[in-house]
């Protein structure tokens, strides 16, 4: 980004991280944790006990019955109760809230305002839950036949989610464990999965937020939302996030950016 305009005056308004500010915020923390450890309490309820059948209803839609339950003569059988299909995107809403609870405890070294927490944990609940509804809504469930098991949307979507979900994680820990030697303070990091894209991890980040909706909602949710975080990413999250960054390292990060030519897709884009 060539521009004589500093990140502080232009970009960081738009940025969701509080770049540069490393200190602890545990009220922020707990509100960010606490909210996302109760996401996936409302998605079983959603999926599970009907919660949000009477606003399907109220929108002319029809609530879709539930298919048999998964046997795993375990006491999750007791516990959880739900059949396979919406077993496997209650899975998704837990790994979802795992992974960014250890980002979060482990890895993120920006401070987290309350608010901020707030505001992104309220994001990704809506998201899970607009995910559950179009699913348990007869009309634009992935499910085509009563939940048979497997179909062709959740076989695709959980592999789009596992990749994913895998890739932003991997990635976010390659570069925080390598950060973590002295020796490479104030060095750009340039190796692992950062060496195929420069944000790979929000290429994972899309990645795996499409495959959940493709899951729970079929092919055109699925594109929908993937789409949408294309589009944000690339028309805001990286060129934020590429401001602070040739800001903050100059020539250094400019030659990663030769180096390591694609900025979203590796190899693509």
């Amino acid at each position: 980004m060539s521009s004589d305009k500093t990140y502080e005056s232009t970009s960081k308004a738009r940025d969701n991280v509080q770049r540069g500010v490393r200190r602890p915020n545990l009220p922020g923390t707990a509100t960010f944790f606490g909210l996302r450890t109760a996401d996936p309490f409302l998605q079983y309820q959603i999926l599970g006990n009907g919660l949000g059948s009477g606003l399907i209803e109220a929108l002319r839609g029809t609530p879709l019955p539930k298919g048999p339950p998964l046997v795993t003569n375990t006491f999750l059988d007791h516990y959880v109760g739900l059949s396979p299909y919406r077993t496997i995107l209650l899975a998704m809403s837990m790994g979802s809230m795992v992974k960014q609870n250890f980002h979060l405890t482990t890895i993120m070294q920006e401070e987290m305002p309350p608010l901020n927490g707030a505001v992104v944990s309220a994001f990704n609940t809506v998201m899970n839950s607009l995910n559950s509804l179009f699913f348990i809504t007869a009309q634009t469930s992935a499910s085509v036949n009563g939940e048979h098991f497997p179909q062709t949307p959740l076989i695709v979507g959980s592999v789009m989610y596992t990749a994913g979900l895998f890739i932003e994680w991997y990635s976010e820990l390659q570069r925080h464990l390598w950060k973590k030697d002295p020796a490479n303070k104030g060095k750009v990091y340039d190796a692992g999965l950062f060496g195929l894209s420069r944000h790979v991890n929000y290429f994972g980040y899309t990645m795996w937020r499409a495959g959940y909706a493709l899951a729970a909602g079929g092919w055109i949710w699925g594109a929908t939302v993937g789409a949408w975080f294309v589009y944000d990413f690339t028309q805001r999250g990286i060129p934020v996030l590429q401001h602070y960054l040739e800001e903050r390292y100059g020539e250094q990060y400019q030659a990663y950016e030769r180096a390591v030519p694609y900025k979203f897709i590796p190899y693509l884009w």
